[in-house]
């Protein structure tokens, strides 16, 4: 665990350093979560669209896609 002191703005901003912004994943223009447990500020950073799409690709030939297809198509009952 690392821990860091950080500025609070006026409006109650918090800024933080590059490497923290590194070490969380948080960029500029993304989003955080901000979770309060037991009395405490749990911020984490939350991947982008694209970072969420880059993980759940599947490279397939297309026998396999077709053969996907027809399973699926077969289990719910509109298979020809």
């Amino acid at each position: 665990m690392s821990e860091n002191i950080l500025r609070v703005g006026k409006k109650g901003e918090i800024y933080t350093n590059k490497k923290l912004r590194e070490k969380t994943g948080i960029r500029p223009g993304g989003y955080v979560r901000a979770i309060i447990k037991d009395g405490k500020l749990v911020i984490e950073g939350l991947p982008s669209i694209e970072e969420l799409l880059e993980e759940t690709f599947v490279e397939l030939t297309p026998e396999e896609a077709e053969a996907l297809s027809e399973k699926a198509q077969k289990e719910m009952g509109i298979y020809g």
